[in-house]
């Protein structure tokens, strides 16, 4: 039933009223490059995950201010590389190693909670008169070095001989009032990336190193039902800062080569 001129309607809130139109998401179909041009470090660059949503936020009545963007967790890390008979180094989150922890913030480490803050969100500020249409895109990849020799020894001597990478991604679409931190998922993407390099480090540099597996990575799944954020994908720490290189030898004790940031 239509609204009777002269009784004010009262306008949907925010939740009822934003609509995402599309999200689009992948992970380039191109394969994970190798760089040997160092002779201190082996350097690999993968495809990249691409995610995408178009959004609509009809008029807003009140001063509400909301931004809407893109939220990153890591859940899951598998970072090994292996030198040969003498053990391997890590790069491991130990709160989520350890079970403590579902998630850790990816956060650029700047704007908390937002993955970036260039074409990765948007801000409506309300009163508005007209519908806000808009995109909001992100994307992420690995660009890492490891060095060719045992990280806690003073020889560059290659060594190295494998390289194994499982990473686990939540990525949400997420929009949240500045004022209340009222939180709204809206879309829900997850990921995975994994890669396995191996060398052969007595070969001359420039061709040690081979792509074994996959040669082509899995396509990202958008959830049909939303997943809840955690809270530590809201907050400080994020992954980078809380990582830690560890090297765990063949024999001997586990030692911290590079420790956390915070």
């Amino acid at each position: 039933m239509g609204c009777i001129q002269s009784i004010r309607c009262k306008p949907k809130s925010f939740r009822d009223s934003v609509v995402v139109q599309e999200v689009k998401t992948c992970i380039d179909s191109n394969l994970t490059s190798i760089d040997e041009s160092s002779s201190v470090v082996l350097r690999y660059r993968t495809p990249h995950f691409r995610a995408h949503a178009r959004v609509l936020v009809p008029p807003v009545a009140g001063h509400e201010t909301w931004t809407i963007g893109w939220i990153q967790a890591c859940n899951h890390m598998e970072f090994y590389n292996t030198y040969g008979n003498k053990g391997m180094s890590s790069w491991e989150l130990p709160d989520l190693r350890d079970g403590k922890i579902q998630a850790i913030s990816d956060s650029d480490g700047v704007n908390y909670p937002w993955y970036g803050n260039t074409t990765e969100t948007w801000t409506v500020v309300g009163p508005t008169k007209k519908d806000s249409k808009f995109t909001v895109s992100m994307n992420d990849n690995f660009y890492p070095s490891v060095t060719w020799g045992v990280p806690v020894s003073n020889s560059n001597v290659p060594q190295l001989s494998s390289i194994r990478r499982d990473q686990s991604f939540t990525t949400w679409l997420v929009a949240i009032n500045q004022a209340t931190s009222e939180t709204l998922v809206l879309q829900t993407i997850r990921w995975r990336m994994r890669l396995h390099i191996k060398v052969d480090p007595d070969k001359p540099l420039g061709h040690r190193a081979v792509l074994d597996e996959p040669i082509a990575q899995e396509q990202p799944q958008i959830l049909g039902k939303n997943e809840s954020i955690p809270p530590n994908a809201m907050v400080k720490p994020n992954a980078n800062d809380a990582q830690v290189l560890m090297w765990r030898p063949k024999n001997g004790d586990p030692v911290v080569v590079i420790p956390p940031k915070y």
